[in-house]
């Protein structure tokens, strides 16, 4: 099952990988929603998915609220003619109509998603969506993927906050897994955009969640910065097949680095190795 929308850096290609680092938990903390790939390929109790794109989070809240009625809004807009000048009409509607219902407006962030140039979602300084059209042939519309999401976020909350907020509402039991802007490759996915002071700071925050207890996986890219950030990790190296920020003559193909958490001791909890070779943390009694 593919996911709703086209995202850069989606990680439902490597999640065969990825998984095999996922510890269980009661719930799993996503400070960077994304594409939401990781919710839908695990199976966690309960989710708390964030993002500090308002956009990306109001489709997910509509689609979890109300599926029947986003696949209704969103076919109107799929239905038009496809070309330049109805995308950049509904473009500009997005951008400009102050009167847009949450409704309308997560229709037309999935129609802009699916047509616009590699589903790449960026804004300008203003604030404003500018993907140019991706002049696609058939542009596919995710009814399926809608249905699956929509059933499956009976579990999860989902909320427009950045991952320094997030990452202070962890509790007991609680499994993190951050998939940042990678360092050194496309970071607009926000106005505020991703520095690297946020690679830093997030990689501070996420060292002392770890030394807390709470079990810590992080995707990032290959770089000397992220060996240096997540030192006391343990790395594990992957190639994944990308569509940006790979030079010319690469093969779409970049090296990643999937971080993991020591495990350790905290609050009375004990890590136990369990079949699947997944930990977990259970009270002691």
């Amino acid at each position: 099952m593919s996911t709703i929308l086209k995202w850069a850096g989606n990680k439902t290609a490597i999640m065969p990988e990825l998984i095999k680092h996922l510890p269980a938990g009661s719930r799993l903390v996503e400070p960077f929603a994304g594409s939401c790939a990781v919710m839908m390929a695990t199976d966690y109790p309960h989710y708390l998915v964030a993002d500090i794109n308002a956009d990306l989070i109001n489709l997910y809240q509509i689609a979890a609220q109300g599926a029947d009625d986003l696949i209704d809004c969103a076919w109107v807009f799929f239905s038009e003619d496809n070309n330049a000048e109805s995308y950049h009409h509904n473009r500009m509607q997005f951008n400009t109509d102050t009167t847009l219902t949450a409704l309308i407006r997560a229709a037309l962030f999935l129609y802009l998603n699916r047509h616009c140039y590699r589903g790449l979602c960026r804004y300008n300084k203003r604030g404003k969506f500018n993907v140019p059209f991706g002049n696609y042939k058939n542009p596919y519309f995710p009814h399926a993927e809608i249905l699956a999401f929509a059933e499956k976020a009976i579990r999860a909350t989902f909320i427009c906050a950045n991952y320094d907020e997030t990452l202070a509402m962890l509790r007991s039991g609680d499994v993190v897994y951050c998939d940042p802007p990678y360092n050194g490759t496309f970071s607009d996915y926000h106005t505020a955009g991703f520095t690297e002071d946020d690679q830093y700071h997030l990689a501070s925050i996420l060292e002392r969640r770890s030394s807390e207890g709470y079990p810590v996986v992080v995707s990032n890219s290959d770089t000397s910065l992220t060996h240096s950030l997540y030192r006391n990790f343990t790395r594990h190296r992957i190639i994944a097949r990308r569509s940006m920020g790979v030079a010319a003559g690469d093969g779409k193909v970049a090296a990643e680095i999937i971080a993991v958490s020591k495990p350790c001791y905290w609050h009375g909890f004990d890590p136990a190795v369990v079949p699947d070779n997944r930990i977990t943390y259970e009270v002691r009694t």
